[in-house]
């Protein structure tokens, strides 16, 4: 049994379609095909059900998949933690990424991280808070950025900074805004974004703790549509105070006096990959970029 065939095996069974599995391993279709059937022929049971609308797990597929998660992990493991004893750190590592580069630094991450180790290449892959400590809890992705309070207790997070965020609203709302509190804001319509965004996190904390909860209009997951759906009249949004303050110059929005909240940025890893050697060298980057107090 191959490393390669139980990495294609766990693509397959996550996305459930051979054609999305190939993209994500940068392999093509047949090769993927292959990989899967050499592997139920070397285990003696069919791993998957063909369907016309993609790969679907079988029963005995559903059993093995956890394991073929841990033997994937220890089989990496092993080759990182012997590349670490002769002293090469090498190997290509998935990063989640949110944001934009420049809050995260991220130029300067990985100008150090090549730079400490030249045989590291970075894939960078973005998204948004929950996606990446999905992926992160998952072992899709070796480590990523979070915004929000970590509190799974399987995953190791890092501080970096704090970010603040404060409630907008149409420019042309300015008066109505001054004069609202808590009520009045929350019977607003409101912007949604995503389950899994860190605005929705603080959006509903921010409300829940004083009894409230908001109804929103529509959905947006980008800060430039959230901007120009507040700029025409929609409704209200959280937005980082940097951006809003920029924002509310050029008369795009008009900033609530009533709250600026605080949203903890950090690093995550899972946990059991603490001695992973390259998301130490991810550490080690980060600690030079971002230095603790």
């Amino acid at each position: 049994m191959e490393i390669y065939q139980l990495r294609t095996f766990l693509a397959v069974a996550r996305v459930g379609h051979l054609t999305r599995a190939a993209e994500q391993l940068h392999l093509t279709q047949p090769a993927v095909s292959k990989q899967v059937k050499a592997l139920e022929q070397e285990l003696g049971v069919l791993l998957f059900e063909r369907q016309p609308t993609g790969m679907v797990l079988t029963k005995e597929g559903r059993a093995l998949f956890p394991l073929a998660e841990r033997t994937l992990f220890d089989a990496m493991e092993l080759v990182n933690h012997a590349r670490g004893l002769r002293g090469e750190v090498a190997g290509d590592v998935v990063i989640g990424t949110i944001i934009d580069p420049d809050t995260l630094r991220l130029g300067s991450f990985l100008g150090a991280l090549l730079a400490y180790f030249p045989k590291v290449q970075a894939r960078l892959q973005h998204g948004i808070s929950g996606w990446v400590l999905e992926r992160v809890c998952s072992g899709d992705l070796h480590c990523g950025f979070y915004l929000g309070p970590v509190l799974d207790p399987d995953v190791t997070s890092l501080p970096m900074r704090t970010l603040q965020y404060v409630v907008i609203g149409p420019p042309h709302w300015k008066e109505r805004l001054e004069q609202a509190d808590w009520a009045a804001i929350a019977a607003m319509p409101w912007i949604g974004t995503p389950s899994h965004s860190s605005q929705h996190r603080l959006v509903h904390t921010m409300f829940a703790e004083r009894g409230l909860s908001v109804s929103p209009v529509v959905e947006a997951d980008q800060e430039a549509s959230m901007v120009s759906l507040v700029r025409n009249g929609v409704g209200l949004a959280t937005m980082r105070d940097d951006l809003a303050r920029e924002a509310q110059h050029r008369g795009e929005v008009s900033i609530w006096p009533g709250t600026v909240q605080d949203c903890p940025l950090s690093f995550i890893f899972k946990t059991t990959r603490r001695d992973d050697v390259l998301v130490a060298a991810c550490r080690k980057a980060l600690a030079e970029v971002w230095p603790s107090d």
